[in-house]
């Protein structure tokens, strides 16, 4: 291993282990033959693991991508019951109330040694908060009884070891955190942190064993089933009309859930949605033997970088144009449309009233207000809005402060969650929860868990939803949905096609 360089050296590692618990040893190799996708193929051992990446506007990729693999720590919540799988061993304990909080006082435990050339998340614990853990936040809501999908209500795992990928400058970081334990010397650690790297690299070195996709070709439709008919949806959107009239709400958001066979493997799914919807927020998480998560979502939900806070609620929706003239036409109509610029406006009141209930008094501003964001295959309004935390409030504070977001419920935020949970009469799981990371430096980045995919024994599961106001026409909110879920729909059958083509062929 002469020919790289560590970070820190042995003598800095062992003075930092002086002052925290969790210290980052790492390498800072030329990436130019590499690629998130690839390396997350050849490092993945079979445990839980993630990848993050994004794609920002003008279809530029994002700065970071980040790989973690050596699961450290795996906290979950369902069924009044936590789990904490931890360095091999298993606990499990009963409990009624929030488990965010689990995570909190776990998080609480570690400090974190921070190096001043690493990006904004080193570490931490990443994973997602399902929306049907609103119960904890809002009381008053109460959770759908039906649970047709038995995933978790959160689950966060905390990694040994992260790929960093710097897309600027066309680096990589292999990044080991080291855990401090009593039982084992600091030099020792560093040693064993120094040939964790040194596997990572052997993985590396070999081929990724991707199958090649055809960005032109087509797929078949896809045959899906909803839990819901066109019929009975349209009903639900009367009946959610009816409680508008009647003053219970402005907007309530309704939702279906699709499902199709599926029996390839989560990272070809999340190649091909990255193709068809590339997102600022693209996510694939597994946790074998439960289920894996794939998505591409175009919204934070909220972001927590050195005390500030904030929020970019995305709505209104027109397809991207077929010329630059069509494309500015669909602008200006998005733009200059009242419906949309009302419900917009009432996401905007939102975000600041949940940004405010956690920041200091008089520091909420709307920085961006309907401003035009195009995406590769829509263009959305986006506003933005930012706060400084308040003195003794955390990343966790946040968190409860602002789920979930406003843009999957509806407003005012409490009744219409309590109109949901009769209408939709089944817990939605994944969807309209959280997905992200709480680093260990209090930072906490997440979007909203949309245009996303359950993969479980066999089958994909992709939730979409619509905004229901006043003046909705039930038939064009059941098109919404059905609009929403198609490009993950397509991603799923290019994925069936590429891993039934792999299979053929080996």
């Amino acid at each position: 291993m002469s020919e790289v360089t560590f970070v820190p050296s042995r003598a800095e590692f062992i003075d930092a282990a002086q002052h925290g618990n969790v210290i980052p040893v790492y390498i800072d190799i030329v990436a130019d033959s590499e690629t998130p996708v690839s390396a997350f193929r050849k490092i993945n051992d079979g445990d839980a693991s993630f990848l993050f990446e994004s794609a920002e506007l003008k279809e530029e990729s994002g700065r970071f991508s980040f790989l973690g693999i050596h699961p450290r720590v795996v906290l979950q919540s369902g069924g009044g019951m936590m789990s904490l799988r931890r360095n091999g061993r298993d606990e499990t304990w009963e409990t009624r109330g929030d488990p965010l909080r689990e995570l909190e006082k776990l998080m609480a435990e570690y400090r974190f040694v921070s190096l001043p050339d690493l990006p904004r998340f080193a570490g931490g614990a990443v994973g997602f908060i399902g929306y049907d853990t609103v119960r904890f936040v809002e009381p008053l809501v109460p959770v759908a009884k039906r649970d047709e999908l038995h995933l978790p209500e959160m689950i966060f795992m905390i990694m040994g070891t992260l790929l960093i990928f710097d897309h600027r400058l066309r680096r990589m970081k292999v990044v080991v955190n080291v855990f401090i334990a009593d039982a084992a010397t600091a030099d020792d650690l560093f040693s064993d942190a120094q040939e964790q790297i040194g596997a990572v690299l052997r993985k590396l070195s070999a081929p990724a064993d991707l199958a090649l996709i055809d960005a032109h070709a087509g797929t078949a439709p896809r045959q899906t089933r909803s839990n819901l008919s066109a019929a009975q949806f349209e009903r639900l959107v009367e009946q959610a009309k009816d409680y508008i009239a009647a003053g219970d709400a402005f907007q309530i958001v309704l939702s279906q859930r699709f499902e199709t066979e599926y029996t390839g493997n989560a990272l070809d799914l999340y190649r091909c949605l990255r193709l068809v919807n590339p997102s600022p927020y693209m996510f694939c998480l597994n946790f074998p033997g439960q289920f894996s998560l794939v998505g591409s979502s175009p919204e934070m939900h909220v972001r927590v970088t050195n005390q500030n806070v904030q929020i970019r609620p995305i709505a209104g929706t027109r397809p991207r144009g077929r010329t630059p003239e069509e494309d500015d036409q669909n602008a200006a109509d998005l733009l200059n449309d009242p419906k949309e610029r009302a419900e917009h406006v009432m996401l905007i009141d939102l975000a600041r009233n949940d940004i405010g209930r956690i920041s200091e008094i008089g520091s909420v501003r709307v920085t961006e207000q309907m401003v035009v964001e195009r995406y590769s295959h829509v263009m959305h309004i986006v506003s933005h809005i930012t706060g400084r935390l308040r003195t003794g409030h955390s990343a966790f504070d946040v968190m409860r402060a602002t789920f979930p977001a406003g843009t999957v419920s509806g407003a005012p935020k409490i009744r219409a969650m309590q109109i949901i949970s009769e209408l939709e009469q089944t817990r939605r799981g994944c969807y309209a929860g959280a997905v992200g990371y709480f680093g260990f430096d209090g930072a906490l980045d997440c979007c909203i868990a949309l245009r996303s995919v359950v993969l479980k024994d066999g089958r994909a599961y992709v939730q979409a939803g619509a905004g229901i106001v006043a003046d909705s026409d039930p038939a064009a909110e059941y098109r919404e949905t059905v609009n929403k879920a198609r490009a993950v729909i397509e991603a799923i059958g290019r994925a069936s096609d590429l891993s039934s083509h792999a299979a053929n062929h080996r």
